[in-house]
């Protein structure tokens, strides 16, 4: 393709290409927008996975740096000769380690730096770390536009971090409702032959998603009604750091032959068409996927009543304090003693995750914004090229 012809390429900079939230939403985003509008490629501060396959272009190049292994100052000037190469016209990084990107970026000419803040490490949850903070700050002059996945990141960036409300975008993560959808036929639940209520999440088995929490609040419903281990069941989806020690700790509950931990799958619609409840007991979110595509799925929803979590469920779900296991047990009797209750209540998710967070309402608000950035940038160019020519002009 001529490149003088070729739509603008947006460069986008993740610490990493695997399964997870936010490369599930870069992935949907590149997958999302017109080929005629954007180009794309993906820059991996670490690596990739064969997460990469989920790319529905077969034009969008993926590059890993291994910053670990190159180093902070060598993966900085690789960064500088990829963008004087590629010569995109947006650089969008992510989250803390994306930062890395921007000032080899700017050296490197690219006028059109968007930077976004999709959740909290692991050592951060409360956002109130001083390094971090300072980080951003000195990285503010360089960038052109925020972007924000919920509110409680928008307030931290204009709170703390000091960023003008006019420069920062919020834009909630999309669900795809035709993927993510109600299949009542799929749900054991809501069959009449077996009578199981099916409790479950989804999600890496990391410290921050606390699924510890999970397992000692069922753990807890079961010992106080213990009529509830003939049809109670707790499936747990996902794989991790943590995968050996919750396997134990369920065991130590007693609760191990009635808890299923699946591992990592590529068929989560499925495995959330299983459930009759979900529940994400994350220590602190951004924009959690998992509650969305839960929502989508038509599954009343407990979560942790932290970062962007309330912002999702408004007031069609249950939210409980982060760790409190009494709250949680008692949160999971109610839904799994009044199934009735809770499919109304995944019927009300539902509509508000089509309403609200669908896939092409998200695409749609980050393609305003490429485009309006563009805009304005060509605006500045043509601004500057017509006052070089009057300055000549005079001097002639």
């Amino acid at each position: 393709m001529d490149e003088a012809k070729a739509p603008p390429l947006i460069l986008h900079v993740i610490h990493h290409l695997v399964i997870g939230g936010m490369e599930n939403g870069v992935v949907n985003l590149i997958n999302g927008l017109s080929p005629l509008d954007f180009r794309h490629a993906i820059l991996c501060i670490e690596d990739f996975s064969d997460f990469s396959k989920r790319l529905e272009r077969d034009d969008v190049p993926v590059i890993a740096l291994k910053r670990s292994e190159r180093g902070i100052w060598g993966t900085r000037r690789e960064i500088y000769k990829i963008c004087k190469r590629l010569k995109p016209a947006i650089v969008h990084s992510r989250n803390l380690s994306g930062l890395d990107a921007l000032l080899p970026a700017r050296l490197a000419g690219v006028r059109c730096l968007v930077h976004s803040e999709h959740g909290w490490d692991v050592s951060d949850l409360t956002g109130t770390r001083l390094r971090p903070q300072l980080l951003r700050r000195l990285h503010a002059p360089l960038i052109s536009n925020y972007v924000a996945v919920s509110r409680d990141l928008e307030r931290y960036l204009v709170d703390r971090v000091g960023i003008r409300s006019a420069r920062v975008n919020q834009i909630y993560n999309g669900v795809d409702t035709q993927r993510f959808r109600p299949d009542f036929e799929a749900r054991p639940g809501r069959s009449p032959t077996d009578g199981l209520f099916v409790i479950g999440t989804v999600g890496r088995l990391q410290l921050v998603k606390d699924q510890q929490t999970l397992l000692r609040g069922f753990a807890r419903m079961i010992e106080d009604e213990p009529g509830m281990r003939e049809f109670a069941r707790l499936v747990i989806v996902g794989d991790g750091p943590l995968a050996m020690q919750l396997r134990e700790l369920a065991e130590s509950l007693g609760i191990a032959a009635i808890t299923s931990f699946v591992g990592a799958r590529d068929d989560i619609e499925k495995q959330l068409r299983s459930f009759d409840l979900f529940v994400l007991c994350s220590l602190n979110e951004g924009i959690s996927n998992t509650i969305l595509e839960a929502m989508a799925t038509g599954l009343p929803v407990v979560a942790s009543d932290v970062g962007g979590n309330p912002e999702l469920l408004g007031t069609c779900g249950t939210l409980v304090k982060p760790g409190d296991v009494s709250q949680l047990s008692q949160a999971l009797s109610d839904y799994a003693k009044n199934p009735a209750a809770a499919r109304a209540v995944g019927d009300t998710v539902r509509t508000r995750a089509e309403r609200l967070f669908s896939l092409d309402t998200m695409v749609a608000r980050y393609n305003e914004l490429y485009q309006r950035i563009l805009r304005s940038d060509n605006d500045h160019a043509s601004a500057t090229t017509i006052g070089s020519t009057c300055v000549m002009s005079e001097r002639k």
